[in-house]
């Protein structure tokens, strides 16, 4: 990592002007990174940084639509080497089958899928040749469950868990870690509050796993969730299930990425 030569590791967060993307920049940037900020609207970019830099962190912001693989390229040539990528941004669209347009199916395909893969492309290989790197990829809960008009979304975030999958055994072998994040309802629009609310109620969220609250198997679950460290260098993604607490530190049910044969 960057902090190797003295300087703070190097995080580029794609979609980091609003909603999650931003409070994932936020904490980076909190934590001692430089905080690369991609989005579309500059105005929004600049609020960022301005929020990064006014509690003592580091950020620039780079425009760029990544439906655009003009700006992809530009993106990709012009930030530098980087230490860890957030493939967080992506567009949803919600329609009944028969009534999705096809510019919205190959505007989600482009944004969720494409450029993340393009992305990857351009900066794991630096990645592996320095032998370290971490790669987040930002997917759903909506890519392992069924939604209703949600075919198209759910098949881009499906997508993207396998292609996480498909990178560990890439690049992980070099020193690149590769995960993916299943969020779930994230209130980032107000307007979209009575959508998220009926994900959610598909979700385990009151008791995970479905454990007697009082069992011995449930108070164990609790305490491993509540108190294991979250920083060994696993690969993989988030487990199909799990039990967690939001905001608290768990352990990642996934395979580990094995040191490199020396």
């Amino acid at each position: 990592m960057s902090s190797l030569t003295h300087q703070p590791p190097t995080a580029l967060v794609t979609g980091a002007t609003s909603g999650l993307g931003k409070a994932i920049a936020v904490r980076l940037a909190r934590d001692g990174l430089q905080v690369v900020v991609v989005g579309r609207d500059a105005s929004r970019g600049a609020a960022v940084v301005a929020q990064i830099e006014a509690a003592g962190g580091q950020a620039r912001f780079i425009a760029a639509d990544l439906n655009d693989l003009a700006d992809i390229k530009r993106l990709a040539e012009g930030v530098g080497d980087i230490d860890v990528l957030v493939n967080n941004a992506g567009r949803s669209v919600w329609a009944p089958t028969e009534d999705m347009r096809v510019a919205d199916f190959d505007s989600m395909f482009a944004s969720n899928v494409r450029a993340p893969y393009l992305l990857v492309g351009a900066f794991a290989p630096a990645m592996a040749e320095r032998g370290t790197g971490v790669i987040i990829n930002i997917t759903s809960m909506a890519g392992r469950i069924g939604l209703r008009s949600g075919a198209a979304y759910r098949a881009t975030k499906a997508a993207l868990d396998s292609m996480t999958q498909s990178w560990t055994a890439e690049y992980c072998p070099r020193g690149v870690r590769v995960n993916s994040v299943a969020a779930g309802p994230s209130h980032t629009r107000v307007e979209a509050r009575e959508r998220f609310d009926q994900l959610g109620a598909t979700t385990a969220r009151q008791n995970p796993l479905r454990l007697p609250k009082s069992s011995p198997s449930s108070r164990r679950l609790r305490r491993a969730t509540l108190l294991a460290p979250s920083s060994q260098p696993v690969s993989r993604q988030a487990a199909g299930r799990a039990g967690g607490v939001p905001g608290s530190r768990s352990r990642a049910e996934c395979g580990r990425c094995w040191p490199r044969d020396s």
